[in-house]
């Protein structure tokens, strides 16, 4: 098997504009990419995968806007829309036996077949174009795909680029009927909310750390999605309930946005940087698909094993020669970490589930983050802080780990830079996949 690295990235701002069409913002990051790396000619990227967690389909019949903190929060839609169908799904729209529903969101979803349509527009003659849609964990997959085509032998550079547009970030995961009418993420966030309050004591003035430190981050990421003023511990703690355990801003905010890295074969490196970052190790692990078997709502069981997994593989793989550790890589040795804080309580308990954290003393990592200002964890802001694009979110972590460990993260900068770890998750935690780069 091969090895793969990020050879260059681009994103674009992120913004709660819904006017821009998904082809439009999938362009500016790659332009950005190329810009960034003018070694490349377009002609050289044998495949590009794009990823799109609302399948970039026109009339696909999107039931429900995923708008994770509501209309107060930046997102199209209210709390808790999931109108759109019956449970087993005979009048959904776009369903077998009944014509699809008109979308008029379809201009700027975009028009389906987004990989060649990239490829044409960009300039690119690529052999393969595919699009890779896994919900909020459609990025950090869509690498996946690109860093198997390096691996394997099926291309040397490879493009992967992912957009959303805000009012468009996703459809309800109708299988899961678990969730009965409450199908929103604003509910599954809730219950794990208050599950890890009760396993383990944690209040609510605890969890509302996490919000105030991923907004001061963001104040150095030129890329977020900017709150008129940045909210404060004192501002979360007030902010608007939504349910009994979740509060507005305990919720990260869809936004229109593009993120876009170069993955290339060791041999084609070389032509490209002389400060290539290395993947070394990948996880991906689904526990389920249906909530209903998200057995203890106080952990998140899916980033632990895919964290596991990708740390395995880089250590197998001399991952742990960046430092000095042979043939062993741990967390401990992980310098900068992009994590899947969604809401609030998701950033303490992926501490706990990538071991950065003891069970139980996620909350109190978290405060010590925030108290120490450190960069260790989300230093552009994660997903509540910058902003959740959902196609474009695990591209996005990737490409600031990546700049993280080229020394590119300007004001942000970690104060180590050799591992970097990516967490990207979806369906309520029950699937993540984990990125390990090294230098």
């Amino acid at each position: 098997m091969r090895r793969a690295c990020i050879v260059g990235c681009g994103t674009t701002g992120f913004t709660s504009d819904t006017s821009e069409a998904l082809e439009s913002v999938l362009l500016r990051s790659v332009k950005d990419l190329f810009d960034s790396t003018p070694e490349c000619d377009r002609r050289d990227v044998e495949a590009v995968i794009v990823s799109n967690a609302s399948g970039g389909c026109a009339g696909s019949g999107s039931a429900g806007h995923n708008s994770y903190g509501g209309d107060g929060g930046g997102g199209g839609g209210s709390v808790g829309d999931s109108s759109g169908g019956s449970r087993d799904g005979s009048s959904r729209p776009g369903s077998a036996g009944s014509p699809p529903a008109r979308d008029h969101h379809a201009s700027r979803r975009g028009s389906g077949y987004m990989a060649p349509i990239l490829a044409e527009l960009a300039g690119m003659r690529p052999r393969a174009a595919h699009t890779v849609e896994s919900l909020c964990s459609s990025g950090t997959n869509a690498i996946v795909s690109g860093y198997a085509h390096v691996a394997s032998g099926l291309a040397d550079v490879v493009l992967v680029s992912g957009a959303e547009i805000r009012d468009t970030p996703g459809r309800i995961l109708w299988w899961d009927d678990s969730r009965g009418q409450f199908k929103h993420p604003v509910y599954w966030a809730s219950l794990l909310t208050s599950g890890y309050k009760r396993a383990f004591g944690v209040s609510d003035d605890d969890l509302a750390v996490v919000p105030a430190r991923a907004y001061e981050n963001a104040r150095s990421n030129p890329d977020a999605l900017r709150p008129e003023v940045t909210p404060t511990v004192e501002d979360v703690a007030g902010s608007r309930r939504l349910t009994g355990d979740l509060r507005l801003l305990d919720c990260s905010r869809p936004c229109t946005g593009g993120a876009s890295i170069l993955i290339a074969s060791e041999n084609a490196a070389g032509r490209y940087t002389d400060n290539p970052v290395w993947i070394a190790g990948v996880g991906q692990s689904v526990t389920s698909a249906g909530f209903a078997k998200h057995s203890d709502p106080s952990r998140i069981e899916s980033a632990r094993m895919a964290c596991r997994d990708a740390l395995r593989m880089a250590g197998s793989r001399g991952g742990g020669a960046a430092r000095g550790v042979g043939a062993t890589l741990s967390i401990s040795d992980v310098d900068v970490a992009e994590i899947h804080d969604a809401f609030s309580v998701c950033e303490p308990m992926i501490l706990e589930a990538l071991g950065m954290a003891e069970p139980g003393r996620g909350a109190a990592a978290s405060r010590e983050l925030y108290e120490t200002a450190s960069r260790r964890v989300n230093p552009r802001g994660g997903l509540i802080g910058a902003g959740h694009p959902l196609g474009a979110t695990g591209l996005a972590q990737a490409a600031e780990v990546a700049r993280q460990l080229r020394c590119e993260a300007r004001g942000r900068q970690a104060d180590h830079h050799e591992v970097g770890l990516v967490h990207n998750m979806a369906a309520a935690g029950t699937s993540s996949t984990a990125l390990v780069m090294v230098r």
